[in-house]
């Protein structure tokens, strides 16, 4: 089993910044993808950011240019810088990981979720 305990959430206004912490414990094998979604009331969980462990990045249209993912493989984290935000980036945060123990044996965690809340 793996852990994964979020930090960092909170509100704040318009044009502000948050920076999201997501830390993994356990059983770790290979983290071969760690990210971010989201999920406002009412609406699917969707993905914002993902990175993989050679540093590959992906992100949502929506936050491009103004989110960054990065990672610390020494640490096992996650992090979102999330600059310039909007109220519509109001939502759940929820740490994922996908941990890799060999070919074809490979499973998806989530953390416990942390909220932003985007108003003035």
């Amino acid at each position: 089993q793996v852990q994964l305990v979020e930090s960092g959430g909170g509100v704040v206004q318009p044009g502000g910044s948050l920076r999201l912490s997501c830390a993994a414990s356990g059983r770790i094998f290979s983290l071969t993808t760690m990210g971010w979604y989201r999920q406002a009331p009412g609406e699917e969980r969707e993905l914002v950011a993902t990175s993989s462990s050679g540093g590959r990045t992906n992100y949502a249209d929506s936050v491009k240019g103004r989110f960054t993912i990065s990672r610390d493989n020494v640490k096992n984290t996650v992090y979102l810088q999330m600059n310039s935000l909007k109220p519509e980036d109001t939502a759940v945060y929820y740490c994922y990981t996908r941990n890799r123990q060999g070919v074809g044996r490979e499973s998806d965690y989530w953390g416990q979720g942390t909220q932003v809340t985007v108003s003035s």
